[in-house]
């Protein structure tokens, strides 16, 4: 295995999810296998997207019944201003009737205030609303997430999750906030509005109604036609995010391989798409937005016409006129608002789409309420003729058979793509057996519940993740409730306490993100104090000591054997000082176990072990290396005059 993939072993368990082989009645088994399927194969389904709407809307039923009362005061008021101003022309102005103009300038300004508090009122009580539907859908959609198999995080880029959990969730604002009251509001006023005009002038009325259908067949088909281009935003956007996130994660490598003009490229082209994205979406929305003005335009035009007409037959007064005006505004209106909500409305639904394919995508502990709880485990592991495949009809693992005694340490040594990190994964339930039992203490493994089981493990992984937080809560992070003595006792076993108290905060000193501000050893060490203050029951050591040199190595070896006593502990090494001392070393080559035994008892064999042992520790006498990693070929020896003598040394 080259330097590259010994460094992304540490992970690769967590990389390597599985296509089950056998059916097996094993749902949990299946809900793995299919979670990124899920994701990927469900179509737009606008039928499933009105019922989280309905869902949604009833959920806050009570602030959006309060909205629509509120709504439903204000409609009459709407139709004051018309009236008053009708009386205004048709009996002030034409019959001069003076003491009627103080109660219309008073019955004028009130529905003003009045409309005006409401309107307060509205965004008080549904903006809440809307921000509290939108924390709560986050809330729901994150708690999901963190359920999802691991294979499903393998296969969906981290910005897309983001995107799901940030983006797509503040869309329902329009839903349970102001926009769908107002919008059903500014119809209901509509409504009222066109049965007036009917009233008054149903000439003029009928031509107005050819209209607003028109405009309403229009409007359909422009959501339609809107809705896909909003979801391939959502989509378009969050993997451009997802570039992003990588690229500034990454910016070491990106600078050391002087990548930068490639991923400034890869992130133009992106960009692009989503600007591409965007002016047809603004296009269509435009293109609402000026048909609704063309009607509105329409409208006018027909009232001058046909009113003008209706005036001089004496078929309609001046103030007659007048206030049909304002009652057509008020027709207008919700036609405009039609255009700019029904369009927010659409995006809303292009996310709850999105949120819908990771709401119903099969978490990994569904179905586990009838499975039994799981008390303090011993530590027992049993492998019997376990297989396991990532592709059907291609094992990674066959007929694996092992029994782990609860307290025992047991090495994985083999050639790189031999089935270490996946048989360890099985271990961590990761993964799941095609075929075959892993059990616990004699209890099927895929019989527990998920959560109880991986309570008691512990991990030290070669490339271990920190949170930015600080040292003392990333040590802290398996037992948040960790006494600050506690914690510091972890760190002396494991030789954390002398680097901490050096930096000026000491255990409150931030790490940065993924722990950037620590050296790889320094990272390493507080993985291991986790690891020993989680007290794990089933300890998993992926290349532990990998990023420390010698002398680290020597210091946190005796924090390694008391975090290993009574445990049982699984180890993936290259260190002879680990090997060693294992219980049982298994020795796997294309996903069988070929030897196993002791140490001791492998080199007396002198098979496979002896093979890879001899080979790689002739120079480095304390390092276990696999076949093609860090093997620096044996100089060949010349022998060279010197004088009646001759010398021999190594040809460079």
């Amino acid at each position: 295995m080259h330097a590259g993939s010994r460094g992304t072993r540490a992970l690769g368990y967590i990389r390597r999810l599985m296509s089950p082989v056998s059916s097996r009645l094993d749902r949990r088994r299946d809900r793995s296998r299919d979670a990124v399927s899920e994701l990927k194969k469900k179509p737009v389904d606008t039928q499933r997207a009105w019922a989280e709407a309905r869902t949604l809307i009833w959920q806050y039923r009570a602030r959006l019944t309060l909205g629509l009362v509120l709504i439903l005061v204000g409609v009459p008021l709407n139709f004051v201003t018309p009236k008053t101003t009708q009386l205004f022309f048709d009996r002030v102005i034409a019959h001069h009737e003076l003491p009627l103009l103080p109660w219309l300038v008073a019955a004028a300004v009130a529905a003003t205030l009045v409309n005006a508090a409401i309107g307060f009122t509205l965004s008080q009580v549904l903006g809440v609303a809307a921000q509290r539907a939108i924390t709560d859908m986050r809330k729901r959609v994150m708690t999901k997430i963190m359920h999802l198999p691991v294979r499903f995080f393998d296969q969906t880029q981290t910005g897309i999750l983001i995107s799901r959990v940030m983006t797509d969730a503040e869309g329902i604002r329009n839903l349970v906030g102001n926009g769908l009251v107002q919008l059903v509001g500014g119809l209901l006023t509509g409504v009222v509005a066109v049965v007036i005009l009917f009233v008054l002038n149903w000439r003029m009325s009928l031509f107005i109604a050819g209209l607003l259908g028109l405009f309403l067949v229009a409007m359909s088909y422009a959501f339609r036609t809107l809705r896909p281009l909003f979801r391939e935003r959502g989509r378009i956007n969050a993997e451009v995010t997802g570039r992003l996130t990588e690229s500034i994660s990454g910016v070491r490598v990106v600078k050391a391989y002087t990548a930068e003009r490639r991923e400034q490229l890869t992130f133009a082209r992106g960009a692009h798409r989503l600007l591409r994205n965007v002016k047809r979406t603004i296009t269509g929305i435009s293109a609402v937005g000026s048909f609704a003005g063309i009607i509105v335009g329409a409208i006018s035009a027909i009232m001058m016409w046909v009113g003008g007409h209706a005036i001089v037959q004496g078929h309609l007064t001046t103030g007659g006129w007048v206030e049909y005006g304002f009652i057509a505004a008020l027709v207008s209106q919700p036609i405009m608002q039609i255009a700019s909500i029904g369009t927010q409305i659409t995006d809303a639904f292009a996310g709850l789409d999105r949120i819908r394919e990771v709401m119903t995508t099969p978490s990994e502990d569904e179905g586990e309420a009838g499975q039994q709880p799981v008390g303090r485990v011993r530590g027992d592991v049993d492998f019997e003729h376990v297989h396991f495949s990532y592709v059907p009809e291609v094992p990674v693992l066959k007929d694996v058979s092992f029994h782990a005694p609860a307290g025992t340490t047991t090495a994985l040594v083999g050639s790189s793509g031999s089935g270490k990190s996946t048989l360890i994964s099985l271990v961590m339930a990761f993964n799941h057996p095609g075929g075959g039992v892993v059990r616990v203490d004699g209890s099927d493994l895929e019989a527990l519940r998920l959560h109880d089981f991986r309570a008691q493990l512990g991990v030290v992984l070669q490339d271990n993740f920190l949170f930015d937080g600080t040292v003392g809560e990333n040590i802290a992070f398996a037992r948040p409730d960790a006494t600050r003595e506690r914690i510091v006792e972890v760190a002396k076993i494991a030789h954390c306490d002398e680097f901490i108290r050096e930096f000026p905060d000491g255990y409150d000193s931030v790490v940065g993100e993924r722990g950037i501000r620590l050296s790889g050893g320094q990272r390493q060490r507080i993985a291991i104090a986790r690891a020993i203050l989680a007290d794990p029951r089933i300890l998993i050591l992926d290349e532990a000591t990998s990023s420390l040199d010698s002398e680290s190595e020597q210091m946190i070896q005796d924090g390694l054997r008391r975090l290993r006593q009574g445990r049982t502990t699984f180890v993936i090494a290259h260190r002879l000082s680990t090997i060693r001392s294992a219980n049982q070393i298994l020795v796997l080559e294309h996903g069988e176990i070929v030897e196993r035994g002791t140490h001791e008892q492998l080199m007396a064999l002198d098979g496979r072990y002896r093979q890879l042992h001899d080979r790689q520790y002739r120079f480095e006498l304390n390092r276990f290396i696999n076949p093609g990693e860090d093997f620096t070929p044996e100089p060949e020896k010349v022998v060279m005059p010197k004088g009646d003598a001759t010398e021999t040394v190594p040809r460079l």
